[in-house]
């Protein structure tokens, strides 16, 4: 994501801009919020294809198709202006990474994995072409994953630049080299096996990591292969395979229907579900960015607004009952980064649904409230002081015990999460204080992002070779833990540290053993 510049809107539509996505051949790509609070995607067309009235009938027509889609496995049209003077089209946001991000960021998706993958896809193209509509650019990067399956993004943009393509631009061709179809890549006309010669590659990308028709060479070269070389499909054994060599048939109609694809490779996938179909890390890392996407707020300086259009069709954004409940919500508090990966594979699991229906998180507090955890020192928050701000020195129990003295210095090591294997390194540095006194500092930096959150430990109590402690965090900082937490430090007989961190929505989870810095 980047920031918005002068030259982006502040708003289109109905929808507040938050951040920049990105940009591709019809236009810049969006990141916004209906006033409900629902995170949409907003594309809008470049000025260009704008003039073009080919392109513009047809974006109409598909925008129009593609609102009827709305499947388990794709993102829904939610708001469209197809006739203002920047046509632009909204969907529902996935919070989660493309396909290709994952694969290039954490390898190739286990075999089981990439089953349950195909024989979703498979599901969401057949539901498609029973509307009539041919998807045309099937890639990586048009597979987004979340908690609960993958889903199939930019329905109708490849047909509507086709048709603008005819017109503007000679001897163009709409979708990428590598994952085209031989009838595509010849500029004939493409239907619904094009579409699963696509998904065939990009299956076999997803099991091995590598594009079936290579990379890193000219679109020239990728195109000469898909019309007259065989795929590369060494890593495929067994049923996925045979099922992936049929989907790149280079006759079309020599490869399977959507359905009958499907039934090849959901026996594979019988092993996963829904809620465990990503292997751990990525499906912390899936979760961590839907809870992190809760925190961004809109720049500070955008540009002008692109006006509402009066006539457009309703939509769920005219005052649905998701968004009638959203808009009585405030914003949540921050997660720790590895907290938050945690819940995206406990609670996130559950709960992905309310966040893909509604852009929103079912605890977020009312607008202004103060999260249970920061005010209750029942389950862990310090209590607040009488001008509403919070204090370390405040009363505890321990009669003013003093630290002992074998926890004083910095301790660093390795702590992980106990629901998924995520580990991030943790510093802790202690000095010497009282029961009731700010007495050490931690640093968490995350294995999976560049977060690094800091917090002031505030001690609790003291019990034998163990101390509790009470952590908030050491200023602002985006992406990082609610505003208080529990610690406990245990000495180790072998002269290590213990710790274990405990949050109130989840329970005692991170832990790990800290080993004591030789100070200079």
């Amino acid at each position: 994501m980047e920031r918005l510049t002068a030259d982006d809107p502040s708003t289109i539509g109905e929808h507040r801009l938050l951040r920049r996505l990105g940009a591709g051949g019809m236009g810049r790509v969006y990141l916004g919020r209906t006033a409900g609070g629902r995170t949409v995607a907003v594309k809008v067309v470049r000025p260009e294809l704008a003039d073009d009235p080919e392109f513009r009938a047809r974006f109409r027509q598909e925008v129009s198709a593609a609102r009827r889609v709305g499947g388990r496995w794709t993102a829904p049209v939610l708001d469209a202006d197809t006739e203002g003077p920047r046509p632009w089209v909204a969907t529902g946001y996935i919070a989660g990474p493309s396909l290709g991000a994952a694969v290039h960021t954490a390898g190739p998706l286990p075999v089981p994995s990439v089953h349950a993958l195909g024989a979703w896809l498979a599901e969401a193209l057949a539901q498609v072409h029973a509307l009539g509509l041919v998807h045309r650019d099937i890639k990586p990067s048009n597979v987004l994953l979340t908690l609960d399956g993958p889903r199939l993004i930019d329905f109708g943009v490849a047909r509507a630049l086709d048709a603008a393509a005819s017109v503007t631009h000679t001897g163009y061709v709409v979708g990428s080299p590598g994952f085209m179809s031989p009838e595509q890549a010849a500029g004939s006309p493409v239907g619904p096996a094009g579409d699963v010669f696509s998904l065939g590659a990009l299956l076999a990308f997803a099991a091995t990591g590598a594009a079936p028709f290579g990379e890193g060479v000219s679109a020239a070269v990728l195109l000469y292969r898909v019309l007259h070389e065989e795929p590369e499909l060494r890593g495929l054994d067994g049923e996925l395979r045979q099922a992936v060599a049929a989907c790149l048939a280079k006759d079309p109609a020599h490869r399977p229907t959507p359905a009958e694809l499907r039934a090849r490779l959901a026996p594979g996938a019988a092993a996963v579900g829904p809620e465990t179909w990503l292997p751990g890390p990525l499906a912390a890392a899936v979760g961590r960015a839907a809870v992190e996407l809760l925190d961004l707020e809109a720049d500070s300086a955008p540009g002008p607004a692109m006006p509402a259009v009066a006539d457009r069709v309703p939509t769920a954004l005219d005052g649905g009952p998701a968004d009638a409940v959203t808009a009585r919500r405030g914003r949540g508090r921050r997660r720790r980064a590895w907290t938050a990966a945690a819940a995206g594979a406990v609670l996130l699991g559950a709960l992905y649904g309310a966040l893909a229906a509604t852009g929103t998180l079912p605890w977020q507090p009312e607008p202004g409230a103060t999260h249970p955890a920061a005010q209750d020192p029942a389950v862990g928050g310090p209590p607040a002081s009488p001008s509403g701000s919070r204090s370390g020195n405040s009363a505890a129990t321990g009669g003013g015990k003093a630290l002992p003295g074998g926890f004083l210095g910095t301790w660093k090591g390795t702590i992980t999460t106990k629901v998924v294997p995520l580990p991030s390194t943790f510093t802790a540095t202690f000095t010497a204080g009282k029961v009731g006194e700010d007495v050490g500092r931690t640093s968490n930096a995350s294995s999976f992002s560049n977060t690094v959150c800091r917090g002031v430990l505030t001690l609790v109590s003291i019990d034998a070779k163990a101390i509790t402690l009470r952590e908030r965090l050491d200023g602002p900082q985006s992406g990082c833990g609610l505003e208080s937490e529990t610690q406990t430090y245990t000495l180790l007989d072998g002269g290590g540290l213990h710790v274990s961190i405990t949050e109130a929505q989840l329970g005692t989870d991170p832990e790990g053993d800290l080993a004591k810095q030789q100070q200079g």
